[in-house]
């Protein structure tokens, strides 16, 4: 099969499996309206997201995005909301409607697919670095605090509870970080999703002296690894162009682009 056809075959799977409650497993709730999901999760963050438009014009889709603000200002614990546009959507007039509402237009990020064992290889690290799953609060606080200093945010304790959350759904997901010297320099989570075939890796960071050496490509080879245990055979990912270039590398291909849009509240 050629990239055009692979491609064409992994944004179909992306499209039926992936948009649906199985995209938000941490919501605290979900409210349908049309053919909008409407999320709540934890700390006053809203979400919106679709598996599609279906055949709306603009007028429909200015209406849409007018009502999913109304739906998120009506809830006053509701401080900021990411809207998730695809860029294969039909979705006419949809960032004029957004701006329109307050949204800001965020960086956009390459939607990867590709087959667990492309990425399930032997990648050699530098001595002294060890790859491990982590499930202990201390180890969890420490790997949040790395991804907020590596993303450029305050240390907060907000990523560590929503991780610590997720693991005591106990629904699979995993852990993973690089160490040396006792330091967390690289990590990320992998995702199985519920009754398909696909998990996803999310939350990559390494810290910026430690790249180029090979280890956030070692820690996507060991989640793949895991993923394939679990019988999951496809893997997904939204990447920055820092880790698509690695994803591509190891056989994933770029099937579309995700670009989130950000509400605040006043």
């Amino acid at each position: 099969m050629n990239q055009t056809d692979e491609r064409a075959r992994f944004l179909a799977a992306y499209d039926e499996n992936l948009r649906t409650d199985a995209e938000t497993p941490s919501a605290l709730k979900v409210t349908l309206h049309g053919p909008l999901r409407l999320v709540t999760f934890m700390k006053g963050r809203g979400f919106v997201t679709y598996k599609d438009l279906g055949d709306a014009d603009a007028s429909t889709v200015r209406q849409l995005v007018a009502e999913a603000v109304e739906h998120f200002r009506a809830d006053p614990e509701i401080t900021r909301v990411e809207w998730k546009s695809r860029g294969h959507d039909h979705a006419p007039g949809l960032h004029e409607a957004l701006i329109e509402n307050g949204f800001t237009k965020d960086h956009p990020e390459s939607i990867m697919i590709g087959e667990a064992k492309a990425l399930s290889t032997d990648v050699p690290i530098p001595g002294g670095v060890t790859l491990r799953q982590v499930t202990d609060e201390a180890d969890v606080r420490a790997m949040g605090a790395m991804q907020d200093e590596v993303f450029g945010e305050p240390v907060s304790d907000e990523m560590a509870e929503a991780l610590l959350r997720r693991l005591s759904l106990g629904d699979g997901m995993q852990l993973w970080v690089a160490e040396a010297d006792g330091r967390i320099v690289s990590a990320g989570r992998l995702e199985p999703v519920p009754g398909t075939i696909f998990a996803g890796i999310w939350g990559g960071a390494t810290r910026e002296e430690w790249r180029g050496r090979g280890i956030y490509r070692a820690l996507t080879a060991r989640r793949a690894q895991a993923a394939l245990e679990m019988g999951k055979t496809l893997i997904h990912s939204d990447s920055t162009e820092f880790s698509r270039s690695i994803l591509e590398r190891s056989g994933l291909l770029k099937v579309s682009t995700t670009t989130p849009y950000r509400w605040v509240r006043d």
